[in-house]
């Protein structure tokens, strides 16, 4: 089993990640590319530039097509393809999708964490609100008119119940 968990800075992706390990031994969390980048000594820009998220895009794309059976991704392409259409480019005309068809093609589930009213009122506020939001519509777009046709077997569940729901939700789905 690999999952794939994607969404919004400031949404539970982590801390979701990090939960399903713990409660499934056969799983094990694989960090975001951002902090992966940084502990090899990429600096970011501050805030991320385009760069910065093609960066994290083509560090994701490698986790995906080299991680282990068992895997749980902190973030997939499709965030970062996000991020960089939330920054105006135009994500069609600029994007491998062949490799990204790939590193997707691995992941038995697809898991989304938008941003949701409970997100909003229990998670600390996230920096950046504005990005933020226009990364979960980008990213909602992304996964469910799918216009570079990246998840065409993947499943996907997108997490919109409670916060205390999360990982039973996903449990049942890879049961």
């Amino acid at each position: 089993m690999r999952i794939g968990v994607s969404g919004p800075h400031g949404t539970g992706k982590t801390t979701l990640v990090h939960e399903l390990c713990s409660r499934f031994g056969e799983l094990t969390p694989v960090e975001e590319p951002y902090v992966l980048l940084e502990e090899d000594g990429y600096e970011f820009e501050w805030p991320p530039s385009r760069a910065d998220y093609r960066a994290q895009l083509n560090r994701s794309i490698e986790l995906l097509t080299t991680g282990a059976d068992g895997s749980v991704f902190d973030r997939t392409p499709v965030d970062f393809l996000a991020y960089l259409a939330a920054t105006g480019l135009d994500v069609e005309a600029i994007t491998d999708t062949a490799a990204i068809q790939t590193a997707l093609g691995t992941l038995d589930l697809l898991v989304i964490v938008p941003i949701s009213p409970e997100t909003e009122t229990l998670l600390p506020a996230a920096e950046m609100p504005g990005l933020r939001r226009a990364v979960n519509d980008a990213l909602l777009e992304l996964v469910y008119a799918d216009p570079l046709q990246l998840l065409a077997d993947i499943p996907v569940v997108e997490l919109t119940g409670p916060l205390a729901d999360r990982v039973d939700t996903v449990r049942s789905l890879i049961r």
